[in-house]
Protein backbone atom coordinates (compact mmCIF):
# COMPACT_ATOMS: atom_id res chain seq x y z
CA UNK A 1 0.00 0.00 0.00
CA UNK A 2 2.97 2.68 0.91
CA UNK A 3 4.56 1.18 -2.27
CA UNK A 4 1.39 2.52 -4.44
CA UNK A 5 1.14 6.05 -2.30
CA UNK A 6 4.54 6.82 -3.21
CA UNK A 7 4.34 5.51 -6.94
CA UNK A 8 1.04 8.14 -7.40
CA UNK A 9 2.87 10.51 -5.50
CA UNK A 10 5.59 10.88 -7.96
CA UNK A 11 3.27 10.37 -10.85
CA UNK A 12 1.41 13.38 -9.36
CA UNK A 13 4.94 15.25 -9.11
CA UNK A 14 6.14 14.21 -13.24
CA UNK A 15 2.45 15.75 -14.19
CA UNK A 16 2.86 19.10 -12.49
CA UNK A 17 6.83 19.50 -13.54
CA UNK A 18 5.22 18.87 -17.03
CA UNK A 19 2.50 20.98 -17.00
CA UNK A 20 4.61 23.61 -15.30
CA UNK A 21 7.36 23.70 -18.37
CA UNK A 22 7.37 26.65 -20.29
CA UNK A 23 7.82 26.38 -24.29
CA UNK A 24 11.65 27.38 -23.84
CA UNK A 25 12.38 24.69 -21.54
CA UNK A 26 10.68 21.98 -23.84
CA UNK A 27 13.37 22.51 -26.43
CA UNK A 28 16.63 20.83 -26.07
CA UNK A 29 19.82 23.63 -25.95
CA UNK A 30 16.72 25.86 -24.53
CA UNK A 31 20.05 28.59 -23.16
CA UNK A 32 21.05 28.67 -26.73
CA UNK A 33 18.08 29.83 -28.00
CA UNK A 34 17.51 32.85 -30.62
CA UNK A 35 14.79 34.54 -32.75
CA UNK A 36 15.96 33.42 -36.25
CA UNK A 37 13.45 35.38 -37.73
CA UNK A 38 10.05 37.00 -37.47
CA UNK A 39 7.26 38.22 -39.81
CA UNK A 40 3.45 39.03 -39.97
CA UNK A 41 0.69 37.12 -41.90
CA UNK A 42 -1.98 39.02 -43.31
CA UNK A 43 -5.12 37.69 -45.54
CA UNK A 44 -6.56 40.23 -47.52
CA UNK A 45 -4.52 42.86 -45.85
CA UNK A 46 -5.65 42.60 -42.64
CA UNK A 47 -3.12 41.18 -40.01
CA UNK A 48 -3.64 37.36 -38.60
CA UNK A 49 -1.05 37.12 -36.41
CA UNK A 50 2.48 38.05 -36.15
CA UNK A 51 5.15 35.21 -36.16
CA UNK A 52 8.28 34.08 -34.48
CA UNK A 53 10.74 31.31 -35.30
CA UNK A 54 13.19 30.22 -32.52
CA UNK A 55 15.76 27.59 -32.19
CA UNK A 56 19.17 26.94 -31.26
CA UNK A 57 21.19 26.72 -34.60
CA UNK A 58 20.71 29.78 -37.05
CA UNK A 59 20.40 27.15 -39.90
CA UNK A 60 16.84 25.89 -39.58
CA UNK A 61 14.89 22.92 -41.29
CA UNK A 62 12.07 20.12 -40.35
CA UNK A 63 15.39 18.10 -38.83
CA UNK A 64 16.21 20.95 -36.24
CA UNK A 65 14.33 21.18 -33.32
CA UNK A 66 12.19 24.62 -33.01
CA UNK A 67 9.45 26.78 -31.84
CA UNK A 68 7.33 28.40 -33.45
CA UNK A 69 5.18 31.36 -32.23
CA UNK A 70 1.95 33.27 -33.28
CA UNK A 71 0.40 35.92 -31.35
CA UNK A 72 -2.79 36.83 -32.78
CA UNK A 73 -4.14 40.37 -34.43
CA UNK A 74 -7.79 38.97 -33.92
CA UNK A 75 -10.08 36.59 -31.76
CA UNK A 76 -10.26 32.92 -33.77
CA UNK A 77 -12.19 29.50 -32.64
CA UNK A 78 -10.17 26.77 -31.67
CA UNK A 79 -12.06 24.67 -34.90
CA UNK A 80 -10.71 27.47 -37.15
CA UNK A 81 -7.52 27.50 -36.42
CA UNK A 82 -8.09 23.43 -36.61
CA UNK A 83 -9.66 23.59 -40.22
CA UNK A 84 -7.25 25.97 -41.69
CA UNK A 85 -4.39 24.08 -40.77
CA UNK A 86 -5.88 20.81 -42.06
CA UNK A 87 -6.56 22.75 -45.16
CA UNK A 88 -3.16 23.52 -45.25
CA UNK A 89 -1.58 20.24 -44.78
CA UNK A 90 -3.94 18.90 -47.26
CA UNK A 91 -3.18 21.49 -49.40
CA UNK A 92 0.67 20.94 -49.11
CA UNK A 93 0.89 17.27 -48.76
CA UNK A 94 -2.16 16.31 -50.72
CA UNK A 95 -0.51 13.28 -52.57
CA UNK A 96 0.64 11.51 -49.50
CA UNK A 97 -1.46 12.15 -46.70
CA UNK A 98 -5.03 10.14 -46.56
CA UNK A 99 -8.35 11.23 -45.97
CA UNK A 100 -8.49 9.18 -42.80
CA UNK A 101 -5.09 10.58 -41.71
CA UNK A 102 -6.30 14.00 -42.00
CA UNK A 103 -9.38 12.97 -39.97
CA UNK A 104 -7.04 11.84 -37.54
CA UNK A 105 -4.59 14.46 -37.11
CA UNK A 106 -8.26 16.73 -37.00
CA UNK A 107 -8.83 14.89 -33.70
CA UNK A 108 -5.28 15.46 -32.33
CA UNK A 109 -4.78 19.14 -33.26
CA UNK A 110 -8.61 19.84 -31.63
CA UNK A 111 -6.99 18.97 -28.42
CA UNK A 112 -3.69 21.53 -28.47
CA UNK A 113 -5.47 24.55 -30.31
CA UNK A 114 -7.50 26.72 -27.79
CA UNK A 115 -9.57 29.44 -29.17
CA UNK A 116 -7.38 32.81 -28.78
CA UNK A 117 -8.36 36.47 -28.63
CA UNK A 118 -6.32 39.60 -29.67
CA UNK A 119 -2.75 39.21 -27.93
CA UNK A 120 -3.05 35.61 -27.46
CA UNK A 121 -0.25 33.55 -27.90
CA UNK A 122 -0.09 30.30 -29.08
CA UNK A 123 3.60 28.53 -29.41
CA UNK A 124 4.56 25.07 -30.96
CA UNK A 125 7.21 23.71 -29.92
CA UNK A 126 8.45 21.14 -32.66
CA UNK A 127 10.86 18.24 -32.12
CA UNK A 128 11.91 15.83 -35.03
CA UNK A 129 11.05 12.38 -34.47
CA UNK A 130 9.00 12.68 -31.48
CA UNK A 131 5.76 14.86 -32.36
CA UNK A 132 5.26 18.72 -30.86
CA UNK A 133 4.19 20.57 -27.85
CA UNK A 134 1.78 23.12 -27.71
CA UNK A 135 1.49 26.37 -25.32
CA UNK A 136 -1.09 29.14 -25.03
CA UNK A 137 0.80 31.94 -23.39
CA UNK A 138 3.25 30.00 -21.62
CA UNK A 139 0.17 27.74 -20.27
CA UNK A 140 0.88 23.79 -21.85
CA UNK A 141 -2.03 22.78 -23.78
CA UNK A 142 -0.99 19.57 -25.05
CA UNK A 143 1.19 17.36 -26.94
CA UNK A 144 1.34 15.66 -30.20
CA UNK A 145 3.05 12.14 -30.17
CA UNK A 146 2.92 11.73 -33.87
CA UNK A 147 6.26 12.66 -35.51
CA UNK A 148 4.46 12.79 -39.21
CA UNK A 149 1.45 15.08 -37.84
CA UNK A 150 3.79 17.65 -36.24
CA UNK A 151 6.42 17.86 -39.31
CA UNK A 152 3.00 18.35 -41.64
CA UNK A 153 1.68 20.80 -39.03
CA UNK A 154 5.16 22.85 -38.73
CA UNK A 155 5.62 22.72 -42.81
CA UNK A 156 2.52 24.97 -42.96
CA UNK A 157 5.09 27.76 -42.52
CA UNK A 158 8.22 26.11 -43.37
CA UNK A 159 7.47 24.10 -46.40
CA UNK A 160 8.61 25.55 -49.64
CA UNK A 161 5.28 25.15 -50.90
CA UNK A 162 3.87 27.20 -47.96
CA UNK A 163 0.77 29.56 -49.02
CA UNK A 164 2.69 33.01 -47.36
CA UNK A 165 6.53 32.13 -49.07
CA UNK A 166 7.69 35.87 -47.96
CA UNK A 167 6.67 35.21 -44.34
CA UNK A 168 9.01 31.54 -44.91
CA UNK A 169 11.91 33.59 -45.54
CA UNK A 170 11.38 36.40 -43.01
CA UNK A 171 11.18 33.41 -40.18
CA UNK A 172 13.80 31.62 -41.47
CA UNK A 173 15.70 34.68 -41.69
CA UNK A 174 16.43 34.61 -45.46
CA UNK A 175 17.11 37.47 -47.64
CA UNK A 176 13.88 38.81 -49.64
Amino acid sequence: MARLLIAIALAAASLTCAAGETWREALPQSPALRMIGEGEYRWFGLRIYTAQLWAAQPSVTLDTPLALQLTYARNIAGQRLVDTSIDEIHRIHSSTVSDATLARWRAALLQVLPDVRTGDRITGVYLPGEGARFYADDRATGQIDDPALAQAFFSIWLDPATRAPALRRQLLGLSQ
